[in-house]
């Protein structure tokens, strides 16, 4: 376990160099933020290993709340500092919101209505996109956002897996091979609806976005990782591990769960590029309905992740 970390940092490091060559950012400031990316790397790499939280998970409640307030505002701290642009309103602020989040579960009780509201104030941060500003950068094509988009990411998951203890979710990172055939079944199955949905919209069109097959399977390929690591994992998390089944408990019904989740999963997405953009709406509420019946059969996010993380990718190299 403990040789995953170098192999995780010499990862890390390889990407930044192909990434930082391909946008010609100085090597100098790439050095100098690097370590708060690795930091930020084997933060979110303890997310998805379960013994890593089961040795966290010892501690109690209150405990694990300041390690992740610690671990929200340690790579913001290591990178401002390197690059001489720290700020205390930034760093406060991230300490409050962290705090909020990390010690929900230690002060209110785990009861349907505070789960409710701290999905919503998850989402209202994330969706209100007041933690991007935070993070100073001396050259724009310098994405240290993306610290922030991941710290919030981890930690609001963290308060949820560590500190609120949800179980029946099948949380990780890598599928089962049940979980890869039952998520690649059902976006087989989303295909042919999305296309119709996307005809009869006239939301966009199918081009190949890059010349060669090379570069567009490469892309495809380190996109779909991206994708079922990052966003699929945090989405899936919250819409199918979560809300899907509070729902089914509460309206007693499969069905009217599935629906419903998939309805408000699809409303999300009316920020995309502009809100509202109503177009993007049917094809997001199908995808919610067949990443909801991946998840109900496989009873594991792990297969909704596969449905969802194969679409994006489709999307990002026929569509976008």
């Amino acid at each position: 376990m403990i040789l995953v970390f170098p192999l995780l940092w010499i990862a890390g490091a390889a990407a930044a160099y192909i990434y930082t060559q391909e946008r010609g950012i100085p090597w100098s400031t790439v050095l100098a933020v690097l370590p708060a990316f690795l930091l930020e790397l084997s933060f979110y790499y303890t997310l998805g290993v379960e013994r890593l939280r089961t040795r966290l998970e010892r501690l109690p409640p209150a405990a694990i709340a300041a390690v992740l307030i610690v671990a929200a505002v340690a790579p913001y701290a290591l990178a401002s500092l390197a690059l001489g642009n720290f700020s205390w309103r930034s760093f406060g602020g991230l300490a409050a919101l962290a705090l909020i989040s990390a010690f929900w579960y230690v002060v209110f009780p785990h009861q349907t209505a505070v789960d409710i509201l701290f999905l919503v104030f998850i989402a209202a941060v994330w969706l209100s996109r007041v933690i991007p500003p935070l993070y100073a950068t001396p050259i724009p094509r310098l994405p240290l956002a993306i610290l922030g988009q991941l710290m919030w990411f981890r930690t609001g998951l963290l308060a949820m897996l560590s500190v609120r203890r949800v179980k029946n979710i099948g949380f990780g990172f890598w599928p089962r091979a049940s979980e890869w055939k039952i998520g690649a079944l059902y976006f087989l199955g989303f295909l042919p609806i999305a296309a119709a949905a996307v005809w009869a919209t006239g939301f966009t069109s199918p081009h190949l976005r890059y010349a060669s097959w090379e570069k567009s399977s490469l892309v495809g390929v380190a996109t779909f990782f991206g994708i079922l690591w990052v966003v699929a994992l945090g989405e899936e998390f919250f819409f199918r591990g979560l809300l899907q089944q509070w729902i089914t408990r509460w309206l007693h019904s499969d069905w009217g769960g599935l629906l419903l989740t998939s309805l408000l999963f699809g409303s999300v997405h009316l920020w995309y590029r502009a809100f509202p953009n109503w177009r993007i709406l049917p094809v997001a509420v199908v995808l919610g309905l067949f990443c909801g019946l991946a998840f109900r059969q496989a009873r594991s996010i792990r297969a909704s992740m596969v449905t969802h993380a194969l679409t994006v990718t489709a999307w990002r190299i026929f569509f976008s």
